[in-house]
């Protein structure tokens, strides 16, 4: 069974699953600690400082671009949100969900203050509590967890009303065309994209813009598309369990319903099929 939710404290090097865009049907709460990072999410390119608290509903396609050569530590906290939100209802504070609900992502720029500090030791502490239970014992320790786990929604939606990050008006012009590229194939990837056509609706060179992308996000525009059309077609398998699976390869770019059931298999590691039954058990495990 899957556990409702995974905190992770301080996390250091490159793990194999940020070598890839990915959503997950969490939400998570990502505390950048230091090294270099770049992070994509969505159609926003944020270059994170330490102390930098990324909130997110998981479900957007999201990217940490590190180098292999510099240092890169961060915690982060994935939970199911349905694991959370009756005890919220019952103290009023179901508002404490908004922004991931909302605005899908936000970035709280908080310079190291007194609460980022006090946030890493509420982590710190849920991160130990989970690595104490294991599978019998997790139960026994859920009230716990949940209680820890509302203090950090508090702090967090404190410091998003203090701290929340303004991008500034002036961005480095690759950056900005690399956010255009992408916004434009998250509003298209149900087309027939191609490198050429992307390049001529932003009249640039093909070798101009597949270069560019590879040097601010560290993969390929197609892949990218890839990623996006995976990402939705995803969303689509649980959240709509009716709908055939021809339809949602149509629906999300995919050229054959083979090519899709072949695709996924090979980057979600099971067929659209069983992540769909997959799914379904664990919402109604959930409830």
């Amino acid at each position: 069974m899957r556990k409702p939710i995974l905190p992770i404290y301080r996390l250091t090097g490159r793990q194999e699953f940020i070598l890839d865009y990915h959503s997950h049907q969490e939400y998570e709460i990502y505390f950048f600690h230091g090294g270099s990072c770049r992070y994509l999410i969505k159609n926003q390119i944020y270059d994170l400082e330490p102390g930098d608290i990324l909130l997110m509903d998981g479900k957007t396609i999201h990217k940490p671009i590190v180098s292999s050569e510099n240092e890169y530590i961060r915690s982060t906290v994935h939970f199911c949100p349905q694991w959370i939100e009756s005890v919220l209802m019952e103290l009023d504070a179901g508002y404490l969900l908004d922004v991931f609900r909302k605005l899908q992502h936000c970035l709280i720029r908080t310079n190291e203050n007194e609460q980022s500090k006090k946030l890493e030791e509420l982590i710190c502490l849920l991160d130990e509590l989970y690595r104490a239970s294991d599978n019998n014992q997790f139960s026994v320790a859920e009230a716990e967890m949940k209680v820890l786990l509302i203090q950090i929604l508090i702090l967090v939606d404190k410091m998003r009303r203090a701290n929340s990050y303004k991008k500034p008006e002036t961005k480095d012009d690759k950056t900005d065309y690399v956010e255009n590229i992408v916004t434009y194939v998250q509003e298209h990837y149900m087309e027939k994209l191609t490198i050429d056509s992307i390049a001529k609706s932003f009249n640039l060179s093909k070798s101009y813009l597949s270069h560019l992308f590879k040097e601010i996000t560290g993969f390929t525009v197609m892949e990218y598309i890839m990623a996006t059309r995976i990402t939705q077609a995803k969303y689509m398998l649980a959240m709509e369990p009716n709908k055939p699976l021809r339809d949602i390869s149509f629906d999300c770019g995919f050229e054959s319903a083979s090519h899709f059931s072949r695709y996924f298999k090979s980057k979600v590691g099971m067929s659209p099929k069983d992540y769909r039954k997959l799914q379904i058990t664990e919402e109604g495990k959930l409830e």
